[in-house]
């Protein structure tokens, strides 16, 4: 059966790249409805924006919905996450704001909160998209792929010079409760010489150091606290992706690869596989499938808790 919330929840904070503040509103929607914002601050015009593969205005920052209007909201990976990590097909956003508000840097907030207010179970099969040819695209030393598989895997790896970050894989199924309990307490993370060069070009604004980002130099942690995971960033990559990957329009049945992959990279992997003939298909998902779906078998306790 499809899903979606049994009431309303919110939440408020500031963006992470402009330093706006925001209150998300989260509503539940019925069978069908798909998940959508709207940009409560605009009078005037088209406020609607579709979560939707087409709809992203591709960065290398963060994922940007933009509708026809030209009518914009930004970060929307951590919140997509923690909607298809919890199993969440229908729902309404109201943002009034441009950019999503980052909380702590992960999506762990989302999901507790989804979790304590409850999900709703609709009288409509649940609707997926099954991959059927392995599609890649690269970019430099990028890669991004998708093949098909019984159930949504991704698999993970970064490399970077840091020594404190260095090289990281992973690879995880994400039914069972997966993303909730290994991958949603991930916080983002950026390196120092890119803080300072996003802030002198009005960026970073929002963002403060062990309060929502981790923040990387050489060899040094130096956001306060210290690691939630020995291999939070490439968790946090995970977590990045399935956000992005949420916007395929419906749960995905496929095995996902990135190497040194990013926002912009797995928008374009989705519009090659929309646009190559015989690769993917539209599916009612049977009972069997349904149980192997991203935010099947969450359990509260199993997530985790972060001060």
């Amino acid at each position: 059966m499809q899903t979606t919330l049994k009431s309303r929840i919110s939440f408020s904070g500031r963006g992470l790249h402009t330093g706006q503040p925001a209150t998300v509103t989260v509503r539940p929607a019925g069978a069908h409805h798909g998940i959508w914002f709207c940009r409560t601050d605009v009078a005037l015009g088209d406020r609607l924006i579709p979560a939707r593969w087409d709809a992203v205005n591709r960065s290398p920052l963060c994922t940007k919905l933009e509708n026809r209007a030209g009518l914009s909201v930004s970060t929307v990976e951590h919140l997509m996450a923690a909607l298809a990590g919890c199993g969440i097909h229908n729902a309404l956003i109201e943002i009034d704001g441009p950019e999503v508000p980052i909380l702590d840097g992960s999506a762990v907030p989302f999901v507790r909160g989804f979790m304590a207010r409850g999900v709703r179970r609709l009288e409509a099969p649940v609707m997926a998209f099954e991959v059927l040819k392995t599609v890649t695209v690269e970019e430099g030393d990028a890669l991004a792929r998708l093949a098909p598989s019984d159930s949504l895997r991704i698999d993970f790896e970064i490399d970077f010079v840091d020594a404190a970050i260095g090289r990281q894989q992973k690879s995880l199924v994400m039914s069972n409760g997966t993303f909730a309990r290994e991958l949603s307490d991930s916080r983002t993370f950026c390196r120092q010489a890119d803080v300072d060069v996003m802030q002198a070009n009005g960026l970073a604004l929002g963002g403060a150091p062990g309060e929502n980002a981790v923040v990387f130099d050489g060899d040094r942690v130096l956001s306060p606290g210290g690691l939630r995971h020995a291999d939070e960033p490439v968790r946090h990559k995970m977590l990045d992706a399935l956000g992005d990957l949420a916007l395929a329009g419906g749960p995905l049945l496929g095995h996902y690869t990135g190497i040194r992959a990013g926002h912009s990279l797995t928008n374009t992997l989705l519009r090659e596989l929309f646009a190559t003939p015989g690769a993917v298909r539209r599916i009612a998902c049977d009972a069997s499938q349904v149980a192997r779906l991203t935010g099947q078998g969450l359990v509260w306790d199993e997530i985790p808790e972060v001060a």
